[in-house]
């Protein structure tokens, strides 16, 4: 079995600077893209736990004709849920997660 990675790497949004996790766990791995105010990721982060502290935060996925592969992948997937704080930013369900992240 090859050994996973941990990841990080950092790319210029709009407005901000935002910064990609790939965290190795078990067989799977959990990614995020995070801005001084808040993230994006995949199913495994507790967004619900991040409003408690009114961080924005949403949940991105992909269609079944597709994977969630690499960082990039992360920001061309649509939000699939967001918390209290990612709504009150104009945060939608099926908007792309590099838009979501602009506005975090």
């Amino acid at each position: 079995m090859a050994q996973q990675i941990l990841c990080h790497q950092r790319t210029r949004l709009s407005y901000k600077d935002a910064f990609g996790y790939v965290i190795p766990v078990g067989s799977t791995s959990l990614m995020a893209w995070v801005t001084d105010e808040g993230m994006i990721g995949t199913d495994g982060f507790d967004i619900e736990a991040l409003a408690n502290n009114e961080i924005p935060a949403a949940i991105v996925g992909v269609s079944e004709d597709s994977t969630l592969d690499t960082l990039d992948d992360l920001m061309d997937a649509e939000v699939k849920a967001a918390n209290l704080p990612a709504v009150q930013r104009r945060i939608e369900i099926g908007m792309p997660g590099r838009e979501a992240l602009n506005r975090m």
